[in-house]
């Protein structure tokens, strides 16, 4: 058995090694060793209607985690068409507009964001923290006409002439506040059903923001296809790989739902499949060992600093707790080895895996899975199904074989339309060939297994050497008087 916590080949390993299937020494291209997946060809397909084409036998949709307040399966999509009135008839939002989402993690995020998908509109998403400078820039660069958000950012969007909605944390507790009565106007109002207008998988369906591989935050159009793409090629299939029932899975929701990674599995994905969703509406390392206790935990997505967290908790906690857990998966940034070792050693119970996805691939990109023959923690897993692979090397822009280093090109079906308002960016980011440039430094092993160094604009360049900070910071976090460490380059 292959233990995981290994890198990629040696340079003179891949001079006789044949790689079957998967790699092309003719293209240099990479291709995803699981089988293809059929895609819906449907051009007039949304995503709201993919989701909710697909039976299951799941009971409870979302759960807040504070107040145990539940949207069940049989009422989310009643409620998601019930908004959908309530925004056309009420607020006057039609296919096309834009609609911001200025919220922290909430049981009513998916319904938000759904019900606008319904109509046709748009939605644009952003950190409940970002400063009003931020916000009315990206008001700006969207066309943003409405708005949902805290109460305390109702007024100041208003000023900005945008029309804000101020959502609830749930209904138990706010029902009676009369600031909150737009909100179960549109939520609970008889209005009769909203139009369905005709909806093409190449329509706008979201404006997210990245900084992609290089500059500054620039806004990433995904389309319905996207969405059905990312639903089927990352969610559905990896729950495929699983012989348990994927309506008995509790996620816990701790990921922000305005990030691609959270808006992927708990936004979408997920209610495709009829898993519960236990939202937590911001991390507390304290209460999440106490959430995934009283809810019976299953899944935890997580980022390195969480997993982390959840490692020195685990330390402290008695030997039964957090049993309900079956699978961890990490994603959003490398992780040093000892940071799975100790987690590996702290729960060894626990399925652990890495990922890897962007903003501009619709969180599509690879995904890790153990078996019998292999465990390999430290990889970053296969390339997603119906996904291609480059590896380039970023000064001369060769293509790689398996072994070696460079940049990670993608692409599939999962691939964003473009950048908002952003030709240039757009070019440098795609090719005409439809490659996407991620900007992130991987090699593929001889088993097709990828491994993530570090993104290629943080590399440092010393003395002739080009050296990744995660390699630094992996060594410094090895030495127990360390907890943490970050590494940067610095001018003189």
């Amino acid at each position: 058995m292959a233990t995981g916590l290994n890198s990629c080949l040696k340079t003179s390993e891949t001079k006789t090694t044949h790689f079957p299937g998967w790699y092309s020494p003719e293209t240099r291209i990479y291709s995803s060793k699981h089988s293809s997946i059929s895609l819906p060809t449907d051009p007039f397909l949304d995503v709201v209607s993919f989701i909710f084409s697909h039976q299951h036998s799941g009971l409870t949709a979302l759960v807040d985690s504070s107040s145990g307040y539940s949207v069940s399966y049989s009422k989310l999509l009643p409620l998601v068409q019930s908004m959908a009135s309530g925004l056309h008839h009420h607020l006057g939002v039609s296919q096309g507009d834009t609609v911001l989402l200025l919220l922290p993690n909430s049981v009513y995020f998916p319904i938000i964001f759904l019900s606008v998908l319904y109509l046709g509109a748009v939605v644009t998403t952003m950190n409940p923290l970002s400063n009003m400078l931020e916000i009315k820039k990206q008001i700006a660069d969207c066309g943003v006409r409405f708005a949902f958000t805290q109460l305390e950012k109702v007024d100041k969007l208003h000023k900005l002439g945008v029309h804000a909605i101020g959502v609830p944390e749930n209904m138990d507790l706010d029902s009676e506040k009369i600031c909150f009565l737009p909100f179960r106007k549109l939520i609970g109002g008889q209005f009769g059903k909203a139009p369905r207008p005709v909806i093409r998988q190449q329509d706008t369906a979201a404006i997210m923001y990245s900084s992609g591989t290089t500059g500054t935050s620039k806004g990433v159009v995904l389309t319905h296809g996207n969405f059905i793409a990312m639903t089927e090629l990352f969610v559905r299939f990896e729950a495929s790989q699983y012989e348990y029932s994927s309506s008995k899975n509790v996620y816990l929701a701790v990921l922000p739902m305005f990030h691609i990674y959270g808006l992927s599995l708990f936004v979408v994905g997920l209610l495709s499949l009829g898993s519960s969703i236990v939202v937590m509406r911001r991390f507390d390392a304290n209460e999440v060992v106490k959430v995934i206790e009283n809810y019976g935990i299953t899944h935890f997505p997580v980022v390195p600093p969480i997993l982390t967290s959840l490692t020195m908790r685990a330390k402290d906690v008695c030997e039964n707790s957090l049993k309900s857990l079956k699978q961890v998966s990490s994603g959003a940034a490398p992780l040093s080895r000892k940071t799975i070792e100790d987690f590996v050693q702290a729960l060894p119970h626990v399925d652990f895996i890495q990922g890897y996805g962007m903003t501009e691939s619709t969180a599509v990109g690879t995904r890790g899975f153990n078996n019998e023959k292999y465990h390999k923690y430290s990889s970053i897993g296969l390339l997603a199904p119906n996904m291609q692979a480059k590896v380039v090397d970023w000064n001369s822009g060769s293509s790689l074989p398996p072994g070696f280093y460079g940049e990670l090109w993608l692409r599939g079906p999962a691939i964003m339309l473009r950048y908002i308002n952003n030709v240039e960016a757009t070019e440098m980011t795609i090719d005409k060939d439809g490659w996407l440039r991620t900007g992130d430094v991987v090699c593929f092993d001889e088993d097709g297994y990828l491994y993530l160094s570090d993104r290629l604009k943080e590399i440092i360049k010393y003395k002739g050497y080009q050296i990744a900070p995660a390699d630094l910071e992996a060594i410094l976090i090895s030495h127990s008087e360390i907890l943490d460490a970050a590494v940067t380059s610095a001018t003189d």
